[in-house]
């Protein structure tokens, strides 16, 4: 029988981690935004291929947790290599936009949130 989860015995680790997928797909997807409106390299394919990837990670890694997938773990690892390649991303053409800061910040925050669920379940 497959694994589910529910609200009430879901740990507390997989709470923080939807809710740092979903705060990262958020910025991530706003953010994007933010720079096709800069252009230049904000608005380059690279840059624009990191945020959308992680966008679409972080949105699938918190729809697997909070349906109880068992592959949940395997969409957490996937999730924190694409925040990890967008956080660098932000940082090397972001300066001191604001929103890039926080873009990479909450990247950042989301990696670390989806490797320990991925490293629980190994």
């Amino acid at each position: 029988m497959a694994h589910t989860a529910s609200h009430t015995t879901m740990s507390r680790d997989m709470e923080q981690c939807i809710q740092e997928c979903l705060n990262c797909y958020s910025v991530c997807t706003v953010t994007a935004g933010h720079c096709l409106d800069l252009g230049g390299p904000h608005a380059s394919r690279q840059h624009q291929t990191a945020l959308l990837d992680c966008a679409r990670a972080c949105q699938t890694s918190a729809d697997f947790m909070l349906r109880g997938s068992p592959m949940h773990a395997r969409a957490c690892a996937l999730c924190a290599e694409a925040c990890r390649a967008c956080e660098q991303s932000c940082r090397s053409v972001g300066g001191s936009d604001p929103m890039m800061q926080q873009c990479a910040e909450a990247c950042r925050r989301c990696a670390e949130s989806c490797e320990r669920m991925a490293a629980m379940a190994a």
